[in-house]
């Protein structure tokens, strides 16, 4: 599969890295053309502008910061539909962190519902949130033997390109509903976030498990 990044940080390197050492063709976009090539030659991955990785990819990651989100989906032509018919795969999170507050659009929305309205045509799909790039990193995200577990959301369009990805990875695909529910992502990785900013391990925040894990979990107590 052709994968186009926007945004050239620790979440990216993390999550690139993976697909490219599973055989997919990575092309990362960055608003500094040298640390954004640096990147891409330490991963295996090549490197553009923004829009050059929005319009090369089948499907796109947006890993950027939220005070730079909309600027980066203009540069990447996306309000013109470049990413149009494409899934969409927003890693972000909508948090003040100056009070660990939650940053909402209009009627509430979510940052996903954000990525939504300005790239028209889109699929969009909030994933990858919950964690620190560091757990991304790992090769595979397993804990006590079990494959981390990875809440997405978002149109059926994009939810089956947004599941193979989060496989590749090693990690455990868990369908979280519509693209409404990335609010309630985005609020739940407030929680890790501010525990983050605490001083702990972000390895060892939570560990995920699958339903049936958790049903006997449950049962056995």
């Amino acid at each position: 599969m052709k994968i186009g990044v926007l945004g050239a940080g620790m979440m990216t390197e993390a999550l690139a890295a993976g697909w490219a050492r599973a055989g997919h063709d990575v092309l990362i976009g960055g608003r500094t053309p040298d640390k954004t090539v640096d990147l891409a030659e330490r991963i295996g991955a090549r490197a553009g502008t923004l829009r050059e990785a929005a319009e090369f990819g089948d499907a796109v990651l947006i890993a950027v910061l939220l005070a730079g989100l909309e600027e980066t989906l203009r540069a990447a032509g996306a309000p013109e539909g470049t990413l149009a018919g494409k899934t969409v795969i927003d890693c972000g999170n909508a948090v003040d962190i100056s009070d660990f507050s939650q940053v909402t659009y209009e009627g509430g929305s979510s940052m996903a519902e954000q990525v939504a309205r300005l790239s028209p045509g889109a699929h969009v799909v909030k994933a990858f949130n919950q964690a620190h790039a560091a757990v991304w990193r790992m090769r595979p995200p397993v804990f006590e033997g079990r494959p981390l577990a990875v809440p997405f959301a978002g149109g059926q369009g994009g939810k089956a390109t947004a599941r193979a990805l989060i496989a590749d990875l090693g990690a455990e695909p868990l369908d979280a509903g519509d693209i409404k529910q990335a609010r309630h992502l985005e609020a739940m990785a407030i929680i890790v976030i501010r525990l983050l900013f605490s001083g702990y391990d972000p390895l060892s925040v939570f560990a995920f498990s699958s339903p049936d894990r958790a049903d006997e979990a449950i049962t056995s107590r």
